[in-house]
């Protein structure tokens, strides 16, 4: 990708209306683009960064069984109704709209009901189960707040994946493996060491849940941390029965703000009893199917990312989500040998796999090296007059901020076996 091809451009200053860390950066170096509060469209770089989330948690989800479907956001008010979810005391974040005809629609902002109505069609007997499946779907959510960027939206992408059992203990041994995928997915995008599985409310989905919380400053929620058992418990359900249960005791806990960034629920029969999913047993006996629910926000961890692990020069992508590899720079003025030089090295490194973003624009040296720490790619070279005639590249780790001048063949080794300075 040549960077004067990019029909985004960096800002020095990010909206005066915006107030998050997160949104800032992101819009500032041409990630996303801001509709209204809460809402926020992706731009090539954002498209990039959470298209790799997604294939991230694709993988997770694969390897412990899931399938991936794609439904409808439109929502049949008459499923929703059946569970009691459809009145706005009940679920206070819908939006509804009308067809011509006059008759309500809902904008799904989860998808149990249609998710359990949909497996009716494929679900008789206990040979049918178990199941998992799962989806990346928008999600529209009528929040009353939505000042912390894309990590609350009211428009966002998200992963909610469903298990459907035969009995709690089959849904239990699939509920531990679905905390170990989630885990999988935070030490990939380079959260693992901060994020915490905890204790929490179910919400409007269930009495009691597991979220997992990532310590952030810039965080809604607060927690209480055990770091040496790796486990937290969310303020709203800090209660002496629950810290029993979970062998913690009140002085071995620090409290902490935190974002949330991603939640897993065991329902039981809550969804299939009244919408009828059932089975077959093996006595020929007609059995509610028992059911769990697993979210990801993709924007909202994206943007989790950034409040984490940015610094005060811009985004610092780990390499595992990072639009690309190499920022490759070319500081020619008007040298036209930089440039035949730079196409070289170019394809040296599309040659060996490498994903580049290569900086041809016509602007200056600062401007260049200041916009590259901005965007946040891992690692940066820069080639110049003065780099070829010593015949080196100069290289840079977006994370360390080391530079060490090398040869171009040196650059590769470093960056194929990820290398420190």
């Amino acid at each position: 990708m040549r960077q004067s091809h990019l029909f985004t451009k960096t800002r020095k200053e990010a909206p005066k209306d915006e107030v998050s860390k997160n949104a800032e950066l992101l819009i500032r170096g041409g990630f996303i683009f801001k509709e209204m509060a809460g809402v926020y469209d992706l731009l090539p770089l954002g498209f990039i960064v959470v298209d790799k989330i997604r294939s991230i948690i694709r993988e997770e989800m694969n390897k412990i069984g899931g399938q991936e479907v794609s439904l409808t956001a439109l929502q049949d008010p008459s499923i929703w109704k059946t569970t009691d979810r459809w009145d706005d005391e009940k679920v206070d974040v819908w939006f509804k709209t009308e067809l011509k005809n006059g008759n309500q629609l809902g904008l799904g902002c989860t998808h149990e009901e249609p998710m359990t109505r949909m497996m009716k069609d494929h679900v008789q007997s206990y040979r049918d189960l178990p199941r998992y499946v799962y989806q990346f779907q928008t999600k529209f959510r009528n929040e009353l707040r939505a000042k912390s960027g894309i990590v609350r939206g009211r428009e966002f992408l998200m992963k909610d994946m469903y298990s459907f059992n035969t009995s709690e203990d089959e849904q239990n041994e699939f509920y531990e493996k679905s905390i170990q995928a989630y885990k999988n997915v935070y030490n990939r995008v380079g959260l693992g060491d901060k994020t915490f599985l905890t204790f929490a409310s179910g919400g409007m989905f269930s009495k009691f849940s597991h979220e997992f919380q990532t310590i952030s400053d810039a965080g809604e929620d607060l927690i209480y941390l055990n770091r040496e058992k790796g486990i937290a418990v969310n303020k709203e359900v800090m209660q002496d029965d629950i810290l029993e249960s979970l062998g913690l005791k009140r002085e071995s806990l620090e409290e902490v703000k935190s974002i949330e960034v991603g939640n897993i629920f065991k329902f039981g029969t809550k969804y299939s009893a009244p919408l009828g999913l059932v089975f077959r047993d093996e006595k020929g006996i007609d059995q509610p199917v028992i059911m769990g629910a697993y979210g990801i926000g993709l924007g909202r961890l994206m943007g989790t990312v950034v409040e984490v692990l940015s610094d005060d020069k811009g985004i610092v992508w780990p390499e595992s989500i990072a639009p690309f590899q190499i920022h490759l720079i070319e500081i020619a003025g008007k040298s036209e040998k930089v440039t035949a030089e730079a196409l070289k090295v170019l394809k040296e490194f599309e040659s060996n796999g490498f994903e580049v973003l290569y900086d041809d624009r016509k602007v200056s040296a600062g401007e260049k090296l200041s916009d590259s720490d901005l965007l946040g790619i891992p690692w940066r070279v820069v080639i110049s007059e003065k780099m070829i005639a010593e015949n080196k590249l100069e290289l840079k780790n977006r994370k360390s901020g080391e530079v060490k001048v090398v040869d171009l063949s040196e650059v590769i080794k470093m960056i194929k076996n990820g290398q420190s300075l």
